[in-house]
């Protein structure tokens, strides 16, 4: 015999203040971007958890994210993909419905020990140390490698039953899957995690100076960089006749003229371009914010890319995603496959460092080649340390020949 739905005095059914949210969460998402067909397949799987929750019968407030899970748990045949689409868009309709003020239970996360001792170091390297936000979700993606690691027994799963063994253990076996620089950032990470349990009771003594030193030769090398036609090949790689090749060429054009980073191309916010006087607020590492100019070509792709196809978004962002929801790209990983793709269509095969940095190189090697000195090159690249920018003296290999020294017995540098 079916469930009876119940109703209350006036004839509404318990659920009918979710069910009327339906159409103002469809249309919220209509602003940000997302198609037609797109909102129906989304008002089919809200449509149906409405019905699922009238049949068992469950009040307004009894609505969470358990009963989401509940849900998607009786729902037989479904793949991991079809799941997954299903609980995002009612994780996201929870959301519309507190803001909205139709349920007020607060969100439910079950947390795990891990997750509850990560928040705690979050906190720490945010208010004890000042760090950004972005370097904080990489030192915690760090560390919950760590503590997923397969060195943990189930009776050593406490920070108290950690020893150096386990560390270097660990660090070692990520030595042998990863690339040098890797390591290096696994290792930083871990010497500050460790510290944060050492200065909080967590374990008896400092792990931070079990982690092995892992070696990282300062200008050991010549930084690659792109020629000048290289780079114009790779500008001319975007198509301006797109939505898609206007957003992408003034990106690149930003990082090709200006050197920036990619997270900050990715962090730029309309406010921060400054039409009238010429200049454009970059927000670098540490905060800082810096004034460059607003180059003309620069200019010209930016208004290019605004007028014709950034349309309106609740994102303050410069550049915003293609696909709905139009809002800022993925920081710099974002960028940084924008670039890849370029460099992909245009043959370019820089090696291993395909990234948007080959960009900062090349800028660099091009103002040390035209007589520009290091001083200048680091203000422009706006380091915060001379000696880092002190590698690019080594790309002028005519100027090194020059003050080359002979070889004793030989006939000098050739």
């Amino acid at each position: 015999m079916p469930m009876k739905t119940k109703r209350s005095p006036t004839g509404c059914t318990a659920v009918d203040p979710v069910i009327v949210q339906i159409m103002p969460f469809l249309s919220a998402l209509r602003d940000t971007g997302y198609s037609e067909y797109t909102l129906q397949i989304k008002r089919g799987i809200l449509n149906t958890f409405t019905k699922w929750l009238r049949h068992q019968s469950i009040p307004v407030q009894g609505v969470n994210e358990g009963t989401v899970v509940a849900f998607i748990k009786c729902r037989p045949g479904k793949g991991k993909a079809r799941i997954g689409s299903e609980r995002t868009v009612l994780l996201a309709f929870l959301a519309f419905l507190r803001n909205s003020g139709t349920i007020s239970t607060p969100p439910i996360k079950i947390l795990s020990t891990d997750d509850l001792l990560l928040q705690r170091y979050s906190k720490y390297l945010m208010d004890e140390r000042g760090l950004l936000d972005r370097t904080i979700k990489v030192y915690l993606g760090l560390i919950r490698i760590f503590l997923a690691g397969a060195a943990f027994k189930a009776d050593s799963r406490s920070p108290g039953c950690w020893d150096a063994q386990i560390v270097r253990n660990f660090l070692l076996g990520v030595a042998r899957a990863r690339s040098n620089k890797s390591v290096h950032g696994m290792a930083t990470a871990l010497r500050s995690f460790f510290r944060f349990l050492y200065q909080h009771d967590e374990t008896a003594a400092n792990l931070a100076l079990a982690v092995p030193m892992v070696r990282k030769w300062r200008q050991a090398g010549i930084p690659p960089h792109l020629t000048s036609e290289q780079i114009e090949k790779t500008l001319a790689t975007a198509d301006r006749s797109t939505s898609r090749g206007r957003r992408d060429y003034a990106i690149l054009t930003l990082l090709a003229r200006l050197g920036l980073r990619a997270g900050e191309v990715a962090r730029l916010e309309l406010a921060d371009i400054h039409w009238r006087t010429g200049e454009i607020l970059i927000h670098g590492k540490g905060r800082r914010i810096d004034c460059l100019p607003l180059l003309a070509d620069i200019g010209e792709a930016l208004a290019d890319y605004l007028q014709k196809d950034r349309g309106k978004s609740v994102s303050r962002m410069v550049f915003l995603r293609i696909q709905a929801p139009h809002i800022g790209l993925e920081g710099a990983s974002g960028i940084s496959q924008i670039v890849g793709r370029a460099f992909a269509h245009a043959g370019i095969r820089p090696g291993e460092r395909v990234g948007a940095h080959l960009f900062r190189h090349s800028l660099a090697t091009r103002m040390i080649r035209h007589g520009a000195s290091i001083p200048e090159i680091s203000e422009v690249l706006r380091h915060q340390f001379p000696s880092t920018t002190q590698i690019y003296a080594k790309v002028d290999i005519d100027a090194l020949r020059e003050v080359a020294l002979p070889w004793p017995g030989g006939r000098g540098l050739r």
